[in-house]
């Protein structure tokens, strides 16, 4: 069975074939970009599965599709929301959502095993699945947070939301007022929630959004350090492997 990745953030990529392996089920190549991948197919015999992330470093992967006549099966992984995921169920198609989970892994990868032996096909509806994703309203992102204090709620707006962070197996939202609220959501699921336009991971402990951005700095080992208006706690770092996709989202 051979497998390729498309997924333009190369710790996911690697992250997603350490789980493979443990299927015991080894990936063939890895690609970042839909460049790349028009290249590649172009040139090579196609695999049997792709994993594929929707959003590359260059466009969407629909593109790749256009493109190329494409005779592999597909496992989309993403980290929309269960709306636009709609255009899966409505072709047929299997999706992992971000963060990949390792049983929901392997029971993709069981249904694709299934399909195999009767080598049948997933015709793709690319154009239907492009509008789905094409014009995303920002409904789909998350507005608000409720926090419990005690007896109480408290809402808080997300353009009051400075950044967020994990600390001691907590997560937490920080705001301009100087002030941090214990959230039972990880850093994860939050990924998933906020509109990438205006929110970035820069590392695995802290997600900040663009407007919260005071000053960026030069830092250690070619990583850069990002000042925030009242976070003091803890240097905010976008990791090294990030800093050219965080250039890229500053515009």
């Amino acid at each position: 069975m051979n497998i390729i990745i498309i997924e333009d953030e190369k710790p996911a990529a690697r992250l997603l074939q350490r789980k493979l392996e443990k299927l015991n089920i080894n990936v063939e190549v890895m690609l970042h970009s839909v460049e790349e991948s028009i290249n590649w197919f172009s040139t090579n015999i196609h695999p049997d599965l792709i994993f594929l992330d929707i959003q590359l470093s260059d466009g969407l992967s629909f593109e790749i599709f256009e493109k190329i006549n494409i005779k592999s099966a597909v496992i989309f992984t993403t980290a929309y929301d269960e709306y636009a995921l709609q255009a899966f169920k409505l072709n047929s198609i299997d999706y992992l959502l971000k963060p990949i989970d390792e049983e929901e892994l392997q029971v993709a990868v069981s249904k694709f095993k299934e399909r195999l032996p009767k080598k049948e096909t997933i015709q793709l509806d690319i154009d239907q699945i492009k509008k789905m994703f094409a014009n995303p309203t920002e409904t789909h992102f998350k507005k608000r947070f409720t926090i419990k204090l005690g007896q109480q709620l408290k809402m808080i707006n997300i353009e009051d939301v400075e950044c967020f962070y994990s600390e001691n197996k907590g997560t937490y939202l920080h705001t301009f007022e100087n002030r941090n609220y214990l959230l039972d959501n990880t850093l994860e699921q939050l990924e998933a929630e906020l509109d990438p336009k205006d929110f970035y991971r820069v590392s695995r402990k802290f997600i900040i959004p663009m407007k919260s951005i005071k000053e960026i700095q030069m830092h250690s080992n070619s990583r850069l350090k990002v000042v925030l208006p009242s976070y003091k706690e803890d240097d905010v770092i976008v990791s090294r492997e990030k800093v050219t996709d965080f250039k890229t989202w500053l515009g």
